[in-house]
């Protein structure tokens, strides 16, 4: 019974931060309405990398392995970097809900992925999952209606799935790393760096600098800062380091869904009955993919032989 309980902390948390992460897309809309964009970005790093400073005697337990440096830039440098940026860029052309339902994309992404990568198992089971999760965000998509701060839905989306593109590599990266590092010193690394990556932009661009106060933006780049870039990616990377990185990734399918509720409460986004039954659909295959049964190993078609992963044996399939 105790097994069982540890087994589901670390879906408790990653569910956590799926609502966390879904209010990134409102926050993020109302932040750009009164900063610039790179400077929100800057902001939510600023704000994290203060936060980080009082938990460094936390940063304890990492065992650096050679090679590994090459593995951090690369994870920090998809996200926050290059994820942020895609992602800025995506809700500045499309509405938060669709910028949510595009990131349910990520499961499968990171499935293929942690499959090449990390010879992670995927079952038939959790396959059928993501597959009904997919068809639920596609009929979210189908019930959205287009809103006034959506000047081109067609871009924004698709430079939301290649925040999902670089959101990838991150995942399937800190999985190899979780193995030797805690998951609150990767987290804190993602702040500070990205805090350095920004900062040469703000440097040369001083326009972006803001020149007033604004209330609603300011607390909202403050909700980034504290809550997603610290919380929600604490939360997600404790649960990545936990359990599988493709089931891990499942429950982002839960974010369209979240997404779209806070749309409603806060947006004045309305829902359609297509929307009610397609939400239903997420949140079913979210809770199918998540069922643990002995594995039926989903082989693909074409295999990389020539890709070899060191992973840690206790994580590398689906049990």
């Amino acid at each position: 019974m105790i097994r069982a309980k540890s087994e589901w902390v670390p879906i408790l948390c990653l569910i956590t931060a799926m609502v966390l992460w879904a209010g990134s897309f409102i926050a993020l809309k109302l932040a750009i309405k009164g900063y610039d964009p790179f400077f929100v970005i800057f902001g939510r790093m600023v704000v994290a990398s203060i936060c980080f400073v009082f938990l460094i005697r936390r940063f304890r337990g990492n065992t650096y392995q050679k090679g590994d440096v090459k593995y951090i830039l690369f994870m920090v440098l998809c996200e926050p970097c290059l994820y942020f940026i895609f992602e800025t860029k995506a809700v500045q052309n499309t509405t938060a809900s669709q910028a949510g339902m595009v990131a349910a994309m990520l499961p499968l992404l990171v499935a293929v992925g942690a499959r090449i990568f990390l010879r992670e198992v995927i079952t038939k089971r959790t396959f059928s999952g993501f597959t009904l999760a997919i068809i639920g965000v596609s009929l979210l998509s189908m019930g959205s209606e287009p809103a006034e701060d959506a000047p081109n839905p067609q871009l924004g989306n698709f430079l939301e799935f290649m925040a999902m593109v670089f959101a990838t590599g991150y995942t399937i990266t800190l999985k190899k790393l979780s193995a030797r590092y805690q998951p609150l010193f990767l987290t804190a690394l993602q702040a500070f760096i990205g805090t350095l990556f920004f900062l040469p932009y703000l440097l040369l661009r001083p326009s972006a600098l803001p020149t007033q106060f604004h209330g609603v933006p300011a607390l909202s780049i403050l909700y980034l800062g504290v809550f997603i870039t610290l919380g929600a990616y604490g939360l997600y990377n404790y649960g990545v380091s936990r359990i599988p990185a493709s089931q891990a990734s499942a429950c982002v399918n839960l974010i369209p869904v979240f997404t779209l509720v806070l749309g409603w409460a806060i947006l004045d986004e309305k829902f359609t009955g297509l929307q009610y039954m397609a939400a239903a659909l997420v949140f079913l295959g979210v809770f199918l993919s998540q069922q643990k049964r002995e594995p039926e190993p989903l082989v693909f078609p074409t295999e990389l032989a020539t890709v070899h992963a060191t992973t840690d044996p206790r994580i590398s399939k689906i049990r």
